[in-house]
């Protein structure tokens, strides 16, 4: 039974590398405890309290306030530099103040309207152009510049970064305190500097002062705004939420597939490398405040909408949902577009009039969703995709209409779905291997490569379901599996066999017709249209039916005017019972033929009659060879035997050739244990000896 440790203080605990599997945490305080590498799967953490122990949190404030001091330290430097315009006499002070005001606005514009790295290289840039005019005016003008940029970039770095451990570690309240504590550091600098000249510059001072105070509120702005998600300074963010998590809740590394933290406060807590598959965070409190590298976390827009489960009429395209719990969101008219939603769950979700193209949506959960409207041009689905008692009306195959129309590929056409329609629809894509041929089919390769795949996967009852011509010489083949069929498995070891048995045909064609590879091209392309494929498979105990199919298009690629042909159950046999072939005719020819050789005039040593008769003898008996394999492969045997009565003349030693190669390319595309294989190996490179072909 799992353990039940619900209410409990749990402060500091280790919980690393067990296996928690269904554990009760509900209401539990897990602030500092550790759950490395933990296994916890439907565990139940909904109410808990998660994230530092108060002596972190005292630690991290103190570490917060000190680098508060050093910025506004910083922050007063920077402003006695450019006081140095009120100092009227002295012409250089005043341009080096003008000058060091000049770097120090240009720095802050920069790193507001983009981000601190671009106000690094303007302040680059600004130092350079001092050292150019350095020699000029004085020394003291180029590092009074250098001086501004220097003080100015570290002062907002540890004034960002203070702000920002602050409000990470301890909220807005302890930000306001990192300010003043900045703001206090540049007062007590300004009346050290102020003791020490003796009201020299009194004027001065209180601008210098001036100049920092505006210097920290723009650090402190600078850390907030990283904070909020803004991606000019995400760094900081990255950096300030690593550090806050220090000492906090760990779950690193761990197993939380199907966990539940509904109502949670995960601040400062860190999910690094953690398994979020289907982990629900409905209304948990600080999650954006957690450390949450290399997990689907790490975009604020999708923590919100974890969070508050409302995407409505929001745009998500591109984002990674891989695993995300969405259980009963509004996601009405969002925008998914080539979304990674594998293995997430939407269970009662609301995806009316949603963008779904391109969505990666294999291992995916749909169950009870509302669908009506949705587009789901090309998105990926399998077996594993679960489309139970969807709620929709109709839906769309295309995202934007074909050129010049209005039209979206509705489905259905018109009216609406009734109840599981919506399912059936799919059922072909779930259940079927698209097989694609870009460069048209050839169907004697087609043939054999299909039956040493059912061959290879006897378990699995294999059918063809339809074969659509694209055009451009692209043709798709749509093989139905059973449910449990291994797809992958098969679509890999039909192209394996294709290639093989598309190698043999195309050898034997080569042999047969001398032709080029050009050729052969020019074929499998003419294979490709319609009328060949008819006229291939008319010669086949396939009942087929030419239909010109709108329904039932292949979903992935719905704007194809393509045509169809719908072959029912076919099995696996593809017996060429109704051929016009005449075996027996066929075998008396060869016979005959073979006969009118001389016998071996030694009975232990057969001679070309006798190795003629066993080669002949082991392809009739061959129940692998397809009867057309086979009637062309008596035809060489017959070449043979008419070589083997003048076996020394050219034109018969290059038909004897051609005969051994088209056998050769006939069998290549059988099964290596095959009887005829070995027979083959055996008998060729005898009858190549006796008709002196080498």
């Amino acid at each position: 039974m799992p353990p039940d440790y619900s209410g409990q203080n749990l402060r500091g605990r280790s919980f690393k590398g067990q296996n928690l599997t269904g554990a009760n945490f509900s209401k539990t305080d897990i602030r500092g405890a550790n759950f490395t590498n933990a296994i916890l799967k439907d565990a139940d953490f909904r109410g808990g309290k998660a994230g530092l122990q108060r002596r972190w949190t005292i630690g991290l404030l103190i570490a917060s306030w000190l680098l508060s001091g050093i910025s506004g330290f910083f922050s007063i430097l920077v402003g006695v530099l450019v006081a140095y315009i009120f100092d009227i006499k002295s012409t250089q002070n005043v341009i080096i103040g003008i000058v060091s005001l000049i770097v120090i606005l240009v720095f802050f514009i920069i790193t507001i309207r983009k981000s601190l790295t671009a106000g690094l290289v303007a302040g680059v840039f600004a130092v350079a152009f001092a050292g150019a005019f350095a020699v000029a005016f004085a020394r003291a003008f180029a590092g009074a510049v250098a001086g501004t940029f220097a003080f100015g970039f570290a002062g907002a770095v540890v004034g960002a970064v203070a702000v920002a451990f602050a409000i990470a570690g301890a909220g807005a309240f302890a930000g306001a305190f990192a300010v003043a504590g900045a703001v206090a550091g540049a007062v007590a600098v300004a009346f050290a500097i102020a003791g020490a000249i003796a009201g020299a510059f009194a004027f001065a001072i209180a601008g210098a002062f001036a100049v920092a105070g505006a210097f920290t509120l723009f650090s402190a702005y600078i850390g907030w705004r990283s904070l909020t998600g803004d991606e000019k300074d995400a760094w900081i963010r990255s950096f300030a939420l690593a550090f806050a998590a220090t000492g906090g809740t760990s779950f690193r590394n761990a197993d939380l597939t199907d966990a539940d933290f509904t109502g949670a406060t995960l601040k400062n807590t860190d999910f690094r490398k953690a398994n979020l598959t289907r982990t629900r965070f409905y209304e948990a409190k600080k999650l954006d405040f957690a450390r949450v590298d290399d997990t689907i976390l790490t975009k604020l827009a999708v923590i919100k909408l974890l969070v508050t489960g409302n995407g409505r009429g929001k745009s998500y395209a591109g984002a990674n949902l891989k695993g995300a719990n969405l259980i009963g969101a509004d996601l009405k008219e969002a925008n998914l577009k080539d979304v990674d939603i594998t293995e997430a769950t939407f269970q009662g979700a609301c995806l009316e009039r949603a963008n779904l193209t391109l969505a990666q949506a294999v291992g995916t959960n749909f169950t009870s969703v509302q669908m009506t409207g949705a587009c789901v041009e090309a998105w990926n689905i399998e077996s594993t995709t679960k489309l139970d008692n969807i709620d929709c009306r109709f839906i769309y195959l295309l995202e934007y209409p074909k050129p010049e129309t209005d039209d979206r590929e509705r489905r259905p056409s018109s009216g609406e779905f009734q109840p599981r329609e919506f399912t059936k629809l799919f059922e072909e894509v779930l259940n079927t291997v698209d097989l694609i041929f870009r460069n048209g089919i050839d169907w004697k390769a087609f043939v054999n490569a299909f039956q040493t795949v059912q061959d290879q996967n006897a378990d699995t009852e294999l059918a063809l379901q339809s074969i659509e011509n694209k055009g451009d010489g692209v043709v798709v083949v749509k093989v139905g599996v059973p449910d449990g069929g291994d797809k992958e498995k098969i679509h890999s070891d039909f192209t394996q066999n294709y290639q093989l048995a598309l190698q043999a045909v195309e050898e034997k064609y080569k042999a047969q017709l001398q032709a080029k590879d050009e050729q052969i091209v020019v074929y499998r392309q003419q294979s490709a249209e319609m009328t060949e494929i008819v006229r291939l498979l008319a010669n086949k105990p396939i009942n087929v039916q030419v239909d010109n199919k709108v329904e039932n298009k292949n979903m992935t690629n719905s704007n194809d005017a393509s045509r169809k042909i719908e072959i029912g159950s076919v099995g696996r046999d593809f017996n060429a019972s109704g051929q016009a072939l005449n075996l027996g005719d066929i075998s008396g020819t060869v016979t005959n033929t073979i006969n009118e050789l001389p016998a071996s005039p030694e009975p232990d040593k057969p001679g070309i009659k006798e190795l003629l008769t066993q080669l002949q003898a082991a392809i009739e008996a061959d129940t692998n060879l397809p009867q057309e394999d086979k009637a062309e492969a008596l035809e060489q045997v017959k070449a043979l035997a008419e070589a083997g009565k003048s076996p020394q003349e050219g034109a018969m030693q290059k038909a004897a050739k051609t005969a051994i190669k088209i056998l050769k390319g006939t069998i290549s595309s059988l099964p290596s244990a095959t009887k005829l294989v070995e027979q083959c190996s055996n008998l060729l490179p005898l009858i190549s000896n006796f008709l002196g072909l080498g």
